[in-house]
């Protein structure tokens, strides 16, 4: 039996709210704060749980939601195909496609840069998967539990 792509949304979104409660800190609240302008940013966009950490996928995957003891860390797929006139990606800067947001205790969100860089991401995806042969496209998987 083939096993299906898509994860169930509320399983998704309580291991997501499980994750910020868990955290309880500084690096909870950047999380959820994130998390928030993301759906901002594309009221479309997917949440999944892949290696652990959160995923938020539009037409492919958009960025993960990665937390270490001082940092909780945005990595955008594509990040290195999108401008970022804004400067706010400060991180994995030398590879050839992905790039990172580390944010730290106390910093400020650029808000309206960073969803920006959501819609931007999105577009690209969309856009990548307009030029995908017939019968190629992705599934869509399971949205936020509301």
């Amino acid at each position: 039996m083939k096993k299906s792509n898509t994860q169930d949304p509320q399983a998704v979104s309580a291991r997501i709210d499980l994750r910020i409660r868990e955290l309880g800190d500084w690096r909870g609240a950047t999380l959820a704060k994130l998390r928030d302008l993301i759906h901002q940013a594309d009221a479309e966009v997917v949440e999944e749980w892949k290696w652990g950490i959160p995923v938020w996928s539009h037409g492919g995957i958009v960025c993960t939601g990665e937390v270490y003891k001082s940092v909780v860390k945005t990595t955008f797929a594509n990040g290195a195909a999108l401008k970022d006139p804004s400067r706010l990606f400060n991180s994995s800067l030398e590879g050839n496609v992905r790039r990172a947001i580390d944010f730290r205790e106390g910093e400020e969100i650029n808000e309206a840069a960073f969803m920006k860089l959501v819609r931007a991401a999105v577009a690209r995806n969309l856009d990548s998967e307009k030029n995908k042969a017939p019968g190629k496209s992705r599934r869509p998987s399971a949205r936020r539990a509301r």
